[in-house]
């Protein structure tokens, strides 16, 4: 499974270099302290964390969860690890497009419970050393959805405007009694 090439991950930590990189989380903070609370969930795995802000964030909310993150960006943080709940935040827009189906593979892995992913739609104002912007991918909710969909069930979506056009999806594990009757 393919999930970064090893020219994207030095593209990613110079983009790390800059504070205002990777700061999206703390806008879903407070939605993911929700969701924590009324689910009772007791550990997160932070796929694509950054800088830990979501980490961060949580604490100043006063959720206390067992946090693990995984960034290629930052190897010190080890193999992505499956949680209660898994979080993707503004992550899968920057994924290269030929990696994108590993990446939901490993993410569904990884999803034992619930999986909140936030995708930002347009572009970014940052840009990669070759003048390719930040955002490899964008598109639409209604593409995103075919993307996701057979790798998850879809409990809910809701459009933002966090940092521009976005969205965010709660999603699930597909059941097994699903999957046997789709084969």
């Amino acid at each position: 499974m393919h999930t970064i090439t090893a020219e994207y991950v030095a593209e990613q930590k110079a983009l790390h270099n800059n504070p205002s990189y990777g700061v999206a989380s703390l806008s879903f903070a407070p939605i993911i302290a929700r969701l924590v609370a009324d689910n009772g969930w007791t550990s997160i795995s932070d796929y694509g964390a950054g800088k830990k802000r979501l980490k961060t964030a949580l604490s100043t909310l006063g959720v206390n969860i067992t946090y693990s993150a995984y960034d290629p960006a930052y190897p010190e943080y080890g193999d992505p690890t499956p949680a209660d709940l898994v979080c993707c935040i503004d992550v899968l827009e920057h994924v290269e497009p030929d990696c994108l189906n590993s990446v939901l593979e490993q993410l569904e892995g990884l999803t034992t419970g619930y999986g909140f992913f936030s995708v930002h739609c347009g572009p970014a104002v940052k840009f990669l050393s070759d003048g390719r912007n930040a955002h490899l991918i964008q598109e639409p909710p209604s593409w995103w959805l075919q993307k996701l969909c057979p790798h998850f069930e879809i409990h809910h979506l809701q459009r933002h405007r966090y940092m521009g056009d976005g969205f965010w999806v709660l999603v699930g594990k597909k059941s097994d009694e699903r999957l046997r009757r789709l084969t």
